[in-house]
């Protein structure tokens, strides 16, 4: 999934170790645009992809590529936004491609150069004009 909006906050970053070796997590929100903007918390999990955040300067504008997860804990669920990218916005710039199709990339392309028109084609004939002969041969008149 895919979401615009300005960087507003980043969050702290959390450091540990596990039986694989060192880890980080970190995350940001984001401010999206409209009549009833939203602020939206995404996590980073990974070093290059908490230092993808870092580079962005603050209150300019992101597309940000995510996967939400849920998970119930007591009977209750929790969602995480799991941010698998993040760039700065620049109007007028293509954003870097996706690794799957993105509806908004695709709408942002710019248009194609439109191609000579081709010549127009001789239109069939109704059905109705048809000859005698290739008419169905039934009482009723169903084309079918």
């Amino acid at each position: 999934m895919e979401i615009t909006g300005r960087l507003i906050r980043i969050l702290a970053e959390t450091r540990g170790e596990s039986a694989r070796g060192p880890w980080v997590r970190g995350g940001f929100v984001i401010e999206t645009e409209g009549d009833y903007p939203r602020q939206v918390a995404f996590d980073c999990f990974g070093e290059d992809r908490v230092a993808m955040v870092k580079n962005i300067p603050m209150n300019s504008p992101v597309i940000v590529r995510f996967n939400p997860e849920s998970r119930e804990f007591n009977e209750k669920w929790y969602t995480n936004l799991r941010c698998s990218n993040v760039q700065q916005y620049v109007p007028g710039q293509m954003p870097a491609p996706a690794t799957g199709y993105s509806y908004a990339a695709a709408s942002t392309a710019a248009p194609a150069t439109p191609a000579a028109a081709p010549a127009p084609a001789a239109s069939p004939a109704p059905f109705a004009s048809a000859p005698a002969a290739e008419m169905p041969n039934s009482s009723d008149d169903l084309p079918f």
